[in-house]
């Protein structure tokens, strides 16, 4: 004997097009956002020095080096931090478009290289680069 069951049976089945549009809805949410993002990272790093460096020092630019002491040098002449603020504000009123290129011994506490950054930012030049030099070690081998 075949019993019947009183609630009828439904088939049921998976709908693929709303599954497809959340999908497509959440990476391009994913990708908006992954290119929002800000990456800071807070650990000690040791950068490699560049082999293939070549010094293009120009009339135009201005090259300001900091030693391992944290002592200024603009133009082989060790200058203080108000002197340095001083000229660049100067040469700033002259051309609006200084670049200004920083450079930074190995052993440079990155305070001292902020400190110059800083007095760089206050002269008003906004085209501010770091510089890496080659390492003389690598380049007589």
């Amino acid at each position: 004997m075949k019993l019947t069951s009183p609630v009828q049976g439904r088939h049921s089945r998976i709908e693929i097009i709303p599954l497809i549009d959340i999908m497509f809805f959440l990476l391009a949410s994913f990708m908006m956002v992954s290119l929002q993002m800000n990456r800071t990272q807070n650990i000690k790093v040791n950068l490699p020095s560049a082999t293939q460096s070549r010094h293009d020092f120009k009339p135009d630019m201005v090259n300001v080096a900091v030693d391992k002491n944290g002592g200024v040098w603009l133009e082989k002449k060790q200058i203080s931090l108000p002197e340095l603020g001083a000229v660049l504000s100067n040469r700033f009123r002259l051309d609006t478009n200084l670049p200004v290129y920083i450079s930074g011994d190995r052993d440079t506490l990155h305070g001292a290289m902020a400190d110059v950054l800083e007095t760089v930012r206050g002269a008003g030049v906004q085209k501010v680069a770091f510089t890496v030099g080659a390492n003389e070690t690598q380049n007589n081998k």
